[in-house]
């Protein structure tokens, strides 16, 4: 028989941002898998730990996986993702054949928009495709970082008759801002690519920790506040081992 998976949606932060639709596919599920990233991010699991406490169906179970360590250092980035993504995969397949009963459910939560950005929805295809075990899974959307970002700071992502853009810091730093974009929104920028890109009539909205009691705002010209987002990022990572932000990037 067929082991089920949801991978759900749970948004930036905010366990008021779970949609109805999540509350009812944690509901149905039997047992919850989550990622173990280290003792530094223990308030997401424990934020994790929450939303089941709120809104799964007694008695439910959880099932923790380590979550194999990427080699950020390769300079072959494509390929080191790949190979992480390999390992995943081999875990995952274990812990579903081991953990979830031939036509029962398991669920994955996933910050913000799994179908925006995370590795969830890949691994499980590589799994599928597989064979080994006979798994289907259902994706459910979720509040993403980039729809809280643009709530926070009350702004839209798109203006008439222009386009939008979502790229990664390490794109952005090989390649500049996108020739004929004025609006790009940027995640994964550890190395704070806005502070060389950005032209004198460039705007930055920049949030960290979003729709969590640490949200950190910082909103102007790139040329203003770049400084004053990079002593925020650099303190805020210090102070809690982790971060997560995002940022728009637009020109007047």
């Amino acid at each position: 028989m067929t082991r089920h998976v949801r991978v759900v949606g749970i948004g930036a932060g905010d366990p008021d941002d779970l949609t109805l639709k999540a509350v009812a596919a944690i509901r149905s599920a039997d047992l919850f898998f989550l990622l173990e990233k280290g003792s530094e991010k223990q308030d997401l699991a424990g934020l994790r730990r929450r939303i089941l406490n709120r809104h799964a169906r007694p008695p439910y179970r959880v099932v923790e996986i380590d979550d194999p360590v990427r080699d950020r250092t390769s300079p072959a980035y494509v390929d080191a993702v790949a190979d992480w993504r390999r390992r995943r995969a081999d875990r995952y397949e274990q812990v579903i054949r081991d953990e979830v009963p031939p036509g029962g459910s398991g669920a994955f939560l996933v910050w913000g928009d799994p179908a925006l950005y995370d590795s969830t929805i890949a691994v499980l295809h590589e799994v599928t495709a597989r064979g080994a075990i006979a798994i289907d899974y259902t994706v459910v959307p979720g509040i993403s970082s980039v729809a809280s970002l643009a709530a926070a700071h009350r702004l839209s992502l798109t203006r008439v008759g222009r386009p939008v853009q979502i790229t990664t810091g390490r794109r952005l730093a090989e390649e500049g801002m996108p020739p004929g974009v004025g609006d790009v929104v940027v995640m994964l920028d550890a190395r704070c690519a806005f502070t060389e890109i950005a032209g004198d009539r460039t705007d930055i909205f920049w949030g960290a920790y979003l729709g969590t009691p640490d949200e950190i705002l910082v909103a102007g010209p790139v040329t203003q506040v770049a400084d004053q987002i990079v002593v925020a990022r650099a303190e805020a990572r210090r102070r809690k081992g982790w971060i997560m932000d995002v940022y728009l990037l637009r020109t007047r």
